[in-house]
């Protein structure tokens, strides 16, 4: 059949099926990859893009405190990323210890220090770039550059779904909008296509999917009218699939079609938090006017977890390419406290939240959760009035919860100043070996043969951080 009314009727009989092009997997299609017994069956992520400041939440940094307003760099050597450092700056907000563990946190994230007996925290992760995209694609892919397949979909490549209705691998991003790099953070790169996210709008119940339902001139076909469209698509695709063997973005095409009619019934169902007791809903904030939003983003995630979602990643943050300051993600170059004082209360009620209600369920135990950012921020001050603070790729904190997760204990440390990881330096790729060692997968035997390369997720580098292990 010609290619022209192919299309035609794709874009037709098909409606708004067509937006789940390359993003669901079939339930039950699994590489097999499990190698060990796992500790954790599911993933949930939070990212944090912008560059959220150790030193202002989980690094305890007294000596900068004794050096308030001393100049970092006497000699007037070094360079930060985009400013030569100013004075030391220590944490605008007050550093306790808090649980049986006394682990330190500052009364920037109050709810989410009553929960660090669960949490580990990794107080030396680096990165090897100091520029957003690039050090967000590192953290979902273990490479700067883009093209190579996120963590999200290595996990789906070698695990597979638990659930026949919903995809293996959604995305929550940011309702302000995408983060730095965009959908590359969460692509498929080189992996069949079939293993890209699907994205949520978790602000649309209704239409979580964008173009899911049929257009409105079609909302009123009869559903055998429906299904006997759908059945001829599907004779189209399978004529037009025979001629080019091995496109694997054809196959996830095709796969998304059988997924979404069944997307139609499951992705309302599972976006409309109104169905959620009035507790939940008061402990994620879901109607408060600026931390609601993420408040949602970890409430559908526990939702789409509980109904077999294999791995979710919520965005707190979105890319800082706007002019007004309407506080976009965590880069506090200027004030840290305008900036980092607003996100700070978002991640706090949401994250908390999430662990909180993990564990109400009985999921904590076999739910990894993690949370990142791409780098940390500088102890010298930066800015007109030395509010903010410069980039840091050599040292930021990730924290780890549940799923075979050691709670309550630190691992690696920054220096005096909380400048540079000393001890026990870590990477994405170390953090990336650990998640997938908890699903019960090696991360020196998940690969994929791409131009003349076993490819992995931690590239030739990575190793499981047993210190954080239960």
């Amino acid at each position: 059949m010609p290619q022209s009314s192919r299309r035609t009727f794709l874009q037709n009989a098909g409606g708004g099926l067509g937006g789940l092009a390359l993003t669901a997997m079939l339930a039950g299609e699994t590489q097999a990859a499990i190698h060990h017994a796992p500790k954790a069956r599911r993933v949930i992520q939070i990212f944090c893009p912008g560059g959220m400041s150790h030193l202002d939440t989980f690094d305890h940094k007294p000596e900068l405190v004794k050096r308030a307003g001393q100049p970092f760099d006497p000699d007037g050597k070094l360079q930060f990323f985009a400013s030569k450092p100013g004075n030391c700056q220590p944490s605008h907000w007050e550093f306790r210890q808090h649980g049986e563990s006394g682990m330190w946190v500052s009364d920037l994230l109050p709810k989410l220090a009553t929960c660090v007996d669960d949490i580990a925290f990794i107080h030396s992760m680096q990165s090897k770039t100091a520029l957003h995209g690039p050090a967000c694609f590192m953290m979902n892919t273990g490479f700067t550059l883009p093209g190579f397949p996120s963590m999200g979909s290595w996990v789906t490549y070698g695990l597979g779904s638990e659930a026949d209705d919903l995809p293996a691998f959604v995305v929550l991003p940011d309702p302000r909008g995408l983060p730095p790099g965009g959908i590359i953070n969460w692509g498929a790169g080189f992996l069949p296509a079939v293993h890209q996210a699907t994205m949520l709008d978790t602000s649309n119940s209704k239409q979580p999917i964008a173009d899911l339902f049929p257009p409105a001139e079609f909302a009123e076909q009869s559903p055998s009218s429906e299904h006997a469209g759908l059945d001829f698509l599907q004779k189209l695709n399978q004529l037009h699939r025979e001629t080019r063997s091995g496109n694997s973005e054809l196959d996830a095409r095709i796969k998304a079609y059988e997924m979404a009619a069944r997307l139609q019934l499951s992705a309302p169902e599972v976006t409309d938090i109104q169905s959620e007791s009035e507790s939940t809903r008061r402990l994620y904030e879901v109607d408060h006017p600026e931390n609601g939003p993420f408040g949602r983003q970890c409430l559908l995630a526990r939702r789409l977890t509980q109904r077999g979602v294999r791995f979710v990643q919520i965005y707190c943050g979105a890319e800082n390419t706007t002019a007004k300051k309407i506080r976009p993600n965590w880069d506090s170059h200027e004030d840290i406290v305008r900036d980092h004082g607003y996100w700070g209360s978002v991640l706090d009620s949401g994250a908390s939240a999430l662990l909180k209600d993990l564990k109400a369920h009985g999921m904590l135990d076999d739910t990894l959760v993690i949370c990142t950012t791409e780098f940390g921020r500088q102890p010298g001050a930066q800015g007109k009035e030395g509010k903010g603070r410069d980039h840091n790729a050599g040292a930021f904190t990730a924290w780890l919860a549940g799923g075979g997760i050691r709670g309550g204990v630190r691992y690696g440390a920054t220096d005096e100043l909380g400048s540079k990881a000393i001890q026990s330096p870590t990477y994405c790729y170390d953090l990336h070996a650990t998640a997938l060692h908890l699903l019960g997968i090696d991360h020196q035997r998940l690969t994929y043969y791409q131009n003349g390369i076993d490819r992995r997720l931690t590239d030739v580098h990575g190793h499981v951080i047993q210190e954080i292990l239960a």
